[in-house]
């Protein structure tokens, strides 16, 4: 049977609907969503609540002319399916398909590119200014979700937008989440009762009450609509919105497309800035998600009917991160936790449930989380604030001014560090490394696998200074992780295989490839050492010296970029020891890494057993 959505390519064929036909193309628009990202992983909950949304905006207005900003992108895999990539839409996160985030170079559609929360406010009320500069009429839509809210970022975008008086419409999606349930006092005003349902209800029946009074004049039901209106504003929301100069309208049933149809029609005859507010469930229309939603923002391949995970998940990173927190909390009552909303995405919830007092979730909001931990740790507490390193980036003068400038003992807990996978440029922690070894009393470590992760984290937690540990995403090497939490002496490296003719310096996931690298190497007589560079900064120098005039040729490996990464720490203090040794470093390039599975992405840059074995090689036939 033929659906209606397989003869929409464009928002123009949607058009051509009547209204009556939309809720049918919601319908279908779940399944296809659905039926894709069972098989490829990605963001699901978000976009199933964002399905009746999309619809009546590309309906309501002629994107790409208008411009649809969504914030972060977890919403708008409804909307990519409605601009022409539906036949493309099974491709969606793998190697040389489409992104799992708005992206400009793959549409016109996609009106800003983001990864990151909280910046459709600030883009939309840009492109208003720079509509109107150009003396245009478009209209400028941001969708933003009432998680991205808690950044001070949005709330940046909101006081200039009510100051501009530009035309703009800030669609708020409140779900009463962000990945996980918000946090804060703006999410409980958000959330207070009389924003949802109730405010329809109330809504509805003043209006009643007020049509049903036969004798009453126009200008009377005018001062009484107003009434109406002044009421639910102060009950609601509203009263803030309207504070920071924006109409507000709403709540308004964010799965009713008559009534958001409605109110975007109703907006068109207002000017300056309008916040429509509308009430949405995350994960609509499929039940193992609208249960679980927190589970089902971000899934990997699961079963349709059970909603089950297709491959057993294995012990992570963040697994091991979370019970060696947990373990060595038990040992220090200093010990205290931070997350930037996520909880459950840095493995924070198991500590959260077994020291509730010590466990601060501070929203999406990590410059706020790093100026918070440093208070902590000016007090005698030892913060450790698990953040994922793309993340970590919007709280860099923080880190600089906040903790290292005043030498405080504030553990940076970076998840997520090197290649991620199929979430793309956006996500890559391919940065860290270089934005943070620059910066004076900052330590840097990365663990070869998980026992030195929960060795490393303990050792941090004593050094009594700022230091940040880097780790994977993904499952971990099966090392055994019994036995006593033992201190990893400071800046120290470990040297796993002796070498003659040529000396790879790993760090983190590069140092079990090195290792298979050296062993291939060695079947054909070049002895190849290795060496375990688990502190970044500060380098181990007398090893490293040593082993350099000893063998004469070194190949870094880092899941960093280059510039400025550890390969070029190595470079330099080779240089300042007057050591002229030839020096290979392997790490990404200065480009942005596109979205693909970990394994594909770190063989295309060499960073692979087969192509450290190629670049030793390289480097001695020279």
């Amino acid at each position: 049977m033929k659906r209606l959505i397989d003869d929409i390519d464009s928002p123009a064929d949607l058009k051509r609907l009547g209204t009556e036909s939309l809720p049918a193309v919601a319908d279908e628009l779940r399944r296809v969503i659905i039926e894709a990202v069972s098989a490829t992983g990605g963001h699901l909950a978000s976009s199933l609540g964002a399905v009746e949304l999309t619809i009546a905006l590309h309906y309501a207005f002629n994107a790409p002319e208008d411009k649809i900003i969504w914030d972060v992108g977890h919403q708008a895999y409804g909307h990519k399916i409605l601009t022409g990539r539906r036949n493309e839409f099974g491709t969606l996160r793998q190697l040389g398909g489409i992104s799992g985030f708005p992206r400009p170079a793959e549409s016109p559609f996609d009106a800003f590119g983001a990864g990151h929360s909280s910046t459709s406010i600030s883009a939309a009320l840009g492109m208003a200014a720079a509509r109107d500069l150009a003396g245009k009429s478009n209209k400028v839509v941001a969708v933003i979700g009432d998680g991205s809210l808690t950044a001070g970022l949005a709330f940046e975008g909101l006081n200039q937008a009510g100051h501009l008086k530009k035309n703009i419409l800030v669609v708020l999606n409140d779900n009463e989440m962000s990945i996980s349930q918000n946090v804060g006092a703006l999410s409980a005003f958000l959330s207070r009762k009389i924003t949802g349902r109730l405010a329809i209800r109330l809504k509805k029946e003043i209006e009643s009450f007020i049509t049903s009074i036969p004798a009453i004049g126009g200008r009377l039901m005018d001062i009484a609509k107003r009434a109406e209106d002044a009421m639910i504003t102060f009950l609601t929301p509203g009263m803030l919105f309207e504070g920071l100069g924006f109409h507000y309208i709403g709540p308004v049933d964010g799965h009713d497309i008559g009534a958001l149809l409605n109110a975007f029609k109703a907006i068109g005859e207002l000017e300056g800035p309008v916040l429509l507010h509308v009430l949405t469930k995350k994960g609509k229309g499929y039940g193992p998600a609208e249960a679980d939603p927190a589970a089902f923002h971000g899934v990997g391949p699961f079963t349709v009917s059970t909603g089950s995970p297709k491959k057993s998940a294995s012990p992570s990173y963040t697994n091991v991160f979370s019970s060696s927190l947990v373990e060595i909390a038990g040992l220090d009552k200093r010990v205290v936790a931070i997350t930037a909303a996520m909880p459950e995405g840095t493995g924070l919830s198991a500590f959260a449930e077994k020291f509730p007092e010590r466990f601060f979730d501070v929203g999406i909001a990590e410059q706020h989380a790093l100026v918070f931990a440093a208070g902590l740790a000016k007090e005698g507490f030892i913060p450790v604030t698990a953040i994922y390193s793309t993340f970590l980036q919007r709280a860099y003068d923080e880190v600089f001014h906040d903790v290292c400038l005043q030498n405080l003992p504030v553990v940076l807990a970076l998840d997520r560090a090197g290649i991620v996978g199929q979430d793309g440029a956006t996500h890559h922690g391919l940065f860290d490394i270089s934005y943070l070894r620059h910066l004076p009393n900052m330590a840097v470590a990365a663990p070869k696998d998980e026992g030195e992760l929960r060795h490393l984290l303990y050792s941090a937690v004593n050094y009594g200074r700022p230091i940040a540990i880097r780790y994977p995403r993904g499952g971990c090497t099966g090392v055994d992780l019994s036995g006593a939490l033992r201190m990893i002496p400071f800046g120290s490296s470990e040297v796993l295989r002796e070498g003659a003719d040529a000396s790879i310096l790993a760090t983190g996931t590069m140092v079990y490839p090195a290792m298979e690298a050296g062993a291939r190497l060695e079947r054909e007589g070049i002895r190849a050492g290795v060496v375990n560079c688990r502190f970044i900064k500060p380098l181990d120098e007398a090893l490293v010296l040593g082993i350099a005039a000893s063998t004469g040729v070194i190949v870094t490996v880092e899941e960093n970029v280059l510039a400025g990464g550890f390969g070029s720490a190595i470079a330099e203090l080779l240089a300042d020891n007057g050591l002229h040794v030839p020096v290979r470093r392997l790490g990404a390039p200065d480009e942005y890494v596109e979205h693909g599975t970990q394994e594909q992405l770190r063989a295309r840059l060499g960073l692979s057993a087969q192509g450290i074995e190629a670049a030793v090689r390289s480097l001695l036939s020279r």
